[in-house]
């Protein structure tokens, strides 16, 4: 769990070199890629009795192998943590994966897209927006810039992301605002920079109700900045 505190000696101020932060890594022996042709095809892969998803894969794996398997459909991904269970050498060869408890809400997710698209993310408020954020990384403090930011969260962009179930506190500099937002979030999922599409990692937004309707606020007030051009 990757958790970084800012604080400063002086009231309403922030410093930088006062970041505090404490991880442990996710151990991943692999990374198996599920791309499916349409939504309805995680219904063929998924088992709800057991909480297991079949891979087709050659991967020769023994079972307890601790893996993510990263699904991806319709311009967007999700990967789930789970360990290897079995293997099938007939047929469609590939291995049956346990799913993780703590990817609970991600196989919600996934289930409700598949029933209609209700939790879709990508139906929510969506600005490819570049604000400045620092955050807790391995190595200290680090400052990069989202990719964009949605209603449930954001992307940031780097070249050394954290892990999947990763948590961190993260300042975001939000234009025209003195001091920035603070705010923790979750790592949903990491590209890496051997992938196609920009490297860095998805961060879902853990936000009580008084910080969430703070946090539509500010994304109000961006996308009225966007439209009349003021910011890009």
């Amino acid at each position: 769990m990757t958790r970084a505190f800012l604080r400063s000696k002086r009231a309403n101020s922030w410093d930088h070199r006062e970041i505090r932060f404490n991880i442990i890594l996710v151990r991943i022996d692999h990374r198996l890629p599920v791309p499916l042709a349409q939504p309805v095809d995680w219904i063929k892969i998924f088992d709800p009795t057991d909480w297991t998803v079949f891979v087709e894969t050659m991967l020769n794996a023994p079972p307890g192998t601790p893996v993510q398997v990263d699904i991806s459909v319709a311009g967007w991904s999700v990967s789930l943590l789970g360990s290897v269970v079995g293997s099938r050498d007939e047929g469609v060869i590939g291995l049956t994966v346990a799913v993780a408890a703590s990817e609970r809400e991600k196989i919600n997710y996934l289930n409700g897209f598949v029933r209609g698209g209700l939790l879709n993310h990508r139906e929510k408020r969506r600005l490819p927006l570049h604000l400045s954020v620092t955050y807790g990384a391995v190595e200290g403090p680090a400052t990069t810039t989202t990719k964009d930011v949605s209603d449930d969260g954001l992307f940031l962009l780097s070249d050394k992301p954290l892990p999947p179930t990763s948590q961190l506190h993260m300042l975001i500099s939000i234009p025209d605002r003195k001091q920035p937002w603070s705010v923790m979030g979750k790592v949903s999922h990491a590209i890496g920079v051997h992938d196609e599409v920009p490297a860095g990692m998805g961060i879902v937004l853990d936000l009580n109700d008084v910080q969430r309707t703070e946090w539509t606020s500010i994304l109000v007030e961006l996308e009225a900045k966007m439209a009349s051009g003021e910011i890009k």
